[in-house]
């Protein structure tokens, strides 16, 4: 059989290219895409799985070429031995999947038919069922943990708004619970996308996932402390007495001793946006250090010892969905809301999961 164990193929050298980016679209060939094309291509696919899908398709082509294997095009038996080994190196299921998933979107990319997923759903199918069956901690993926109005209340009580970098986190933190914002969401926030009005926040965000514009009205808060308008205008308050201007991007790097937009390098070569726009690795850290900071971070007795909550950027988004379920608020307004695509079956999961005790559960008033 082609590309079996017993006769293996040598790598191939059609795949697309990863160098320099982590390109996931081929390098143009005579007669297909322009450099133009290639490049338009590569900018409609989120910077995230860019580089998600560039990683997954680069071990995939490394194992090929150690194997003796063809990467592109590749055969439905050479998936199934891949799928296998990351099996057998004890990759969670989610792996497998982005796996199958990448050099799916490989093969697209370079014009190539897709190879066959059969046997490499079928061996993810049976690891699937043995991991549920022995109750390994890898059987789901784990999630970000919910950051709902009381723990937002407590991680901002436990963040030093005397200093500027403390300031920063508490805003970005409420408002990007009040937004629902995913991290690039709200590290694209610039200042004139968040005018004051009397009502509140008259803001309008960047939805790259639908690729829309929204607006959105972020009332005042009823308690003082966690007012997401309040604490943007601390934090804009803050920039101004140490002398920064509130143009242009709203959370912005500070380092530990308050400095604004320090210059970085890397190997004598500036680093970092030059206007200071965080990254969305750093707003995902400043919500896991308020977590710690409020001793969020132990785990709960009904989690393994080596699981404990995940806090991250997420959080914020996955907490206004745990919290509107809770409170009782429409799933299709929550969803236009938080920029979620009509139907989404992420934001179903979240409500199913905030609803298990709430007055639905059938089990309440049938007399058991």
């Amino acid at each position: 059989m082609a590309g079996s164990a017993l006769t293996p193929r040598r790598a191939g050298s059609g795949a697309p290219a990863t160098a320099g980016g982590g390109s996931v679209v081929p390098r143009p060939d005579p007669g297909q895409l322009s450099a133009e094309a290639a490049e338009a291509m590569e900018a409609g696919i989120p910077a995230e799985t860019r580089r998600g899908y560039a990683g997954d398709w680069r071990r995939f082509t490394d194992w090929c070429s150690t194997t003796g294997r063809q990467a592109m095009p590749c055969s439905g038996e050479t998936l199934t031995e891949y799928v296998t080994h990351l099996k057998l190196l004890g990759r969670a299921p989610s792996t497998l999947d982005r796996a199958m998933a990448s050099v799916a979107v490989a093969h697209s990319s370079a014009g190539q038919p897709k190879p066959s997923t059969t046997g490499a759903r079928l061996v993810l199918r049976g690891y699937e069922k043995q991991l549920h069956e022995t109750k390994d901690p890898r059987r789901t993926p784990r999630k970000a943990e919910a950051a709902t109005p009381p723990l937002l209340r407590r991680m901002v009580a436990a963040t030093d708004t005397g200093t500027l970098i403390g300031l920063r986190d508490v805003a970005a933190m409420l408002n990007g619970f009040a937004i629902a914002a995913r991290r690039s969401e709200l590290r694209l926030l610039d200042w004139v996308d968040l005018p004051e009005v009397e009502e509140g926040l008259a803001a309008d965000v960047y939805r790259p996932k639908v690729t829309k514009e929204q607006p959105i009205g972020i009332p005042y808060g009823s308690h003082p402390a966690t007012c997401p308008v309040r604490a943007l205008r601390a934090y804009r308050l803050g920039l101004v007495a140490a002398g920064w201007e509130p143009v242009g991007p709203v959370f912005v790097r500070i380092d530990r001793h308050g400095v604004i937009n320090r210059p970085m390098s890397r190997r004598g070569k500036p680093i970092g946006d030059p206007s200071g726009r965080i990254t969305g690795e750093a707003i995902g850290d400043l919500v896991a250090r308020a977590a710690q900071r409020a001793g969020l971070t132990e785990p709960p007795e009904d989690l393994l010892p080596d699981l404990p909550p995940r806090w991250s950027g997420h959080s914020l988004r996955r907490g206004f969905a745990k919290a509107a379920r809770q409170a009782g608020k429409d799933m299709i307004e929550t969803a236009r809301h938080g920029g979620w695509v009509d139907g989404s079956r992420a934001l179903a999961g979240y409500f199913d999961e905030a609803g298990i005790w709430d007055d639905t559960n059938p089990l309440y008033g049938i007399g058991l």
